[in-house]
Parts: C-alpha cells; structure tokens; sequence
C-alpha cells in the first residue's frame, strides 16, 4: 500500500510560481516511478509529467515543456513539480500517482495509486 499527500497548492497570478510537492509512504519510494496529473473541471484528468525511480528520466505533456520541472527527493520520500510561468489555463486540481512498475507512462491507468490532489488556481 502506498500513500500520497500533494501540497502547495494555492492561488497565484499569471506568470507566477509554485512548487507542489507529494509526500509518499508506505512501500518502498525509490522503487517507483512518480507521474503528475491534473483535472480540470469539466475537463478528464491529463498527464503533466512523470519521473523515473531514479530521477534519471523525466517525460512532460507539450503544454509544460520549459515551465514545469519534475524532481524528487528519495530520502524524503517526496517528488515535486515545480511549475513556472503559469497560466490561467494550468488551473486545476493536481494529482500526484505511483507506478510500481516504472513504465513511466501518460496512461493513468498505468498508476497505480493516487494522491488526493491539490488545487492551483491561476488568476489573470
């Protein structure tokens, strides 16, 4: 079993910043692959970006190419996305996902457990 707690969410204005982070415990962290997603509402959840068990390789949706960075931490359990240049468009709800097998997939079927989700709210 694995558990996940986004924070840092919050409201900011256009071209601003946020660091989001995702606390995970339970099975071992390092071990897995970490994804980024967000919903929208009215809108099906969509892949941000994702992080091998490593840190090695990373894979981001083309809408955040070049403002969001994924990394992680895996002495504290913890990944994080750290998103530049926002736009009224990134408002959401972000989710952060585990999967265990490392596939490092935009699917989410592909993940395996999922956070509760954080909200960003960028204003124009």
């Amino acid at each position: 079993q694995v558990q996940l707690v986004e924070s840092g969410g919050g409201l900011v204005q256009a071209g601003g910043s946020l660091r989001l982070s995702c606390a995970a415990s339970g099975r071992t962290f390092s071990s897995y692959a970490m994804g980024w997603f967000r919903q929208a509402p009215g809108k099906e959840r969509e892949f941000v970006g994702g992080i091998s068990w490593s840190g090695s390789s990373t894979s981001y949706a083309d809408f955040v190419k070049g403002r969001f960075t994924i990394s992680r931490d895996n002495a504290k359990n913890t990944v994080y996305l750290r998103m530049n240049s926002l736009k009224p468009e990134d408002t959401a709800i972000y989710y952060c996902a585990a999967d265990l097998y490392g596939t490092l997939t935009g699917a989410t079927r592909g993940y395996n457990y999922w956070g509760q989700g954080t909200q960003v709210t960028v204003s124009s």
